[in-house]
């Protein structure tokens, strides 16, 4: 029995991930901002019959609260042998978290970064540690630039273009990690999930969702590219990859600089020090 943590799990494709893991016997916690709808899932995915699962709160909003979940886990389990970061969000106005930063940023990026980075220790007790960042393909329209990291440097906001530059953040994050790891029992990689069938689509007026739907897929698929990046063969040996459903794995030229990359990872480290 494999120990498994995912973020956002009570829901789309981290919901379906769970699923995934208990079904094949797995020890699953579900780190959920919502303890309610954590206790929802956690109360569909006991009905499976199979695996262990429990949950534990985690608003990616706030990096005192992030530090405290780790803490707690840190404190309570001796390995983890596969970390999904897969909680994110997007949002058309501007915004700012607990932290004062923009919230894509704060959420999608800063959280999933010192999460991580806590819980390294214990990713590296397992046989074989996993690290798997939800990016995604928006990340080809990104760009970095620390100096509007906070909401209130923010001059022009676009919710596209911000949503887009924390992506491209979590993909040089995952590549800048693997080359950190490479020697150890630990890998980080990443994967564009597709266009997936979730409740940010079934919101649109119904014509609109009727028509675009022919264009997604379920939640199932990218689970399953979750679960053989997690435990296949094939994903054994390869760090700071990138995998793509329904298109290719196409890097922008930024997500391949690894000097931008080493420079996002140490400003991030700055920004977060007083948390790790």
């Amino acid at each position: 029995m494999k120990t498994i943590l995912i973020t956002g799990a009570n829901t789309g494709i981290g919901l379906a991930t769970a699923e995934t893991f208990v079904k094949d016997g797995h020890h699953v916690i579900l780190a959920c901002r919502n303890p309610d709808k954590a206790n929802q899932a956690k109360k569909q995915l006991d009905a499976l019959g199979t695996g262990k699962v429990e949950t534990i709160t985690l608003d990616l909003n706030d990096l005192s609260q992030i530090a405290e979940t780790a803490e707690t886990l840190l404190g309570q389990f001796e390995k983890i042998d596969v970390l999904v970061n897969n909680a994110g969000m997007m949002t058309p106005q501007l915004e700012a978290t607990a932290d004062g930063f923009e919230k894509q940023m704060g959420v999608n990026y800063l959280g999933a970064f010192l999460l991580t980075m806590k819980l390294l220790p214990l990713l590296k007790n397992a046989e074989q540690g996993r690290i798997i960042h939800l990016a995604s393909m928006m990340h080809l329209l990104g760009k970095i630039d620390i100096d509007q990291f906070k909401a209130d440097q923010v001059k022009h906001y676009n919710g596209v273009r911000s949503y887009a530059n924390s992506k491209l953040a979590n993909l040089l994050f995952s590549n800048t990690l693997a080359q950190q790891l490479q020697g150890s029992s630990v890998t980080s990689n990443a994967l564009h999930p597709g266009g997936v069938d979730s409740e940010i689509y079934r919101e649109l007026p119904k014509y609109q969702y009727t028509a675009i739907k022919l264009f997604l897929i379920p939640t199932s698929k990218p689970a399953e590219l979750i679960k053989k990046i997690a435990f296949s063969a094939e994903w054994a040996q390869r760090n700071g990859d990138y995998a793509s459903l329904q298109t290719p794995a196409l890097k922008s030229r930024k997500a391949k600089n690894r000097e931008l990359g080493q420079y996002l990872f140490e400003q991030t480290l700055q920004l977060v020090h007083q948390y790790l």
